[in-house]
């Protein structure tokens, strides 16, 4: 019983642009996930204190949520690191800190009451869920 013989397939070209491009997409998508944690840490201290009729809604903990759920998986597909998610989770934290201290004039960003401190209860754990859940995950499949 004769075998022909396998055909040989010619080397691929070698494309050196791959790893650089890489590599900007990778650090492009991680800045933007610093930049929108962010704009959304402001975007929530504006609604905080947002009322309706005289009693607080309470918005912007839906919105902490939603948003740090979007940038903490956002952050982990565009970086491929399942560590990206301390990128937009690092300065939101942040912010809301600096926010819940007085300045010197006694000014306060995010007042003690029910929407602050749900709004920073709710946005750490949002990022420590996602961030247990990144951990747990499956590694990824190599992608070729």
């Amino acid at each position: 019983m004769s075998v022909a013989p396998q055909e040989q397939q010619p080397p691929r070209p070698s494309r050196w642009w791959r790893r650089p491009v890489d590599v900007g997409l990778r650090t492009a998508g991680g800045l933007f996930a610093v930049v929108a944690a962010v704009l959304s840490a402001v975007l929530e201290l504006l609604l905080a204190p947002l009322r309706v009729g005289g009693y607080l809604i309470g918005v912007a903990v839906l919105v902490a949520v939603a948003t740090n759920i979007v940038l903490s998986w956002f952050a982990v597909e565009t970086v491929g690191r399942r560590w990206a998610v301390v990128l937009p989770a690092v300065p939101w934290v942040v912010i809301m800190v600096i926010a819940a201290d007085r300045t010197n004039e006694g000014d306060v960003l995010l007042v003690g009451n029910w929407v602050g401190l749900t709004l920073v209860v709710g946005g750490a754990m949002t990022f420590t869920v996602m961030a247990f859940r990144s951990i747990l995950a499956p590694a990824p499949a190599l992608k070729r």
